[in-house]
């Protein structure tokens, strides 16, 4: 994964989540909370803005690293884990589709799995 795709998702990820963080704060807030959905939501845009500065690290680190060529998993398990944990707990705060709690978790799995390529990326080196 070029260094530059990385650091533009990051990009990408991160005003999403400054726009949708401020529209749940301030235009969605009365519906959130009464539908009892406000600490779902937060968590949601929590974790997204956490994984979107990973990406960015990841990426910043790739352009200085550019050996540790074997973070591909970091930046899929990231991507992934914003895409569909908090992207899912969206959907649920606005929606009310309960069933997407049962897919959330698979997002948590999937940011684990970033940091661990982000581990193997710097252990294996090559």
């Amino acid at each position: 994964m070029k260094p530059t795709t990385i650091i533009q998702t990051a990009a990408i990820f991160g005003a999403v989540a400054v726009g949708i963080g401020a529209f749940g704060a301030h235009g969605l807030k009365p519906m959130l909370e009464a539908a009892g959905r406000l600490e779902t939501f937060e968590t949601a845009v929590k974790y997204h803005f956490y994984h979107s500065l990973a990406l960015f690290g990841l990426g910043s680190l790739a352009l200085i690293k550019p050996e540790w060529n074997k973070l591909g998993l970091s930046y899929w398990g990231f991507t992934l884990g914003i895409m569909i944990f908090s992207g899912s707990l969206y959907v649920l705060c606005l929606s009310g589709i309960t069933w997407l709690g049962a897919v959330t978790p698979l997002g948590g799995v999937a940011f684990i799995l970033g940091w661990i390529g982000l581990f193997w990326g710097g252990y294996s080196k090559k």
